[in-house]
């Protein structure tokens, strides 16, 4: 199995249920091919750069799932037929650049809690001079 992250466009929803009961039907084709879906953000409604089908806008939704690499053409096919996805684009997780991303985010984190530090100690010095 291996990760991936998908970008799912959905058009002609305006309400927040619909797109959910959308999704969890986009969703179910990931299972019904043997994946798991991990995590799943949606990303709002956004307008299109150029009208696309007759349609200028669509919510997006950004789906991370594992998944066996023989199975994602079959998952993209299936995706043609579910009339819920207008668009949907499956790209294959780095996992190197996953693990260099976190560790720089952590990196970035312990030097700004360092800088934290030595601003309240900077800030209780001058607080004891007064």
């Amino acid at each position: 199995m291996k990760k991936y992250d998908a970008l799912y466009i959905f058009v002609g929803i305006a309400k927040e249920d619909v797109l959910e009961a959308n999704l969890e039907k986009a969703l179910a084709e990931v299972t019904r091919v043997g994946g798991n879906v991990l995590e799943k953000v949606s990303l709002g409604r956004r307008s299109f750069s150029r009208p696309m089908g007759k349609r200028d806008s669509g919510v997006y939704v950004k789906v991370r799932m594992e998944l066996d690499p023989a199975k994602v053409d079959e998952l993209v096919n299936r995706y043609h037929l579910v009339e819920e996805v207008f668009r949907v684009q499956i790209l294959a997780v780095d996992e190197r650049r996953e693990a260099k991303i976190a560790a720089e985010r952590a990196a970035r984190a312990e030097r700004q809690a360092k800088k934290d530090a030595a601003a309240a100690a900077a800030a209780a010095q001058v607080a004891e001079e007064a």
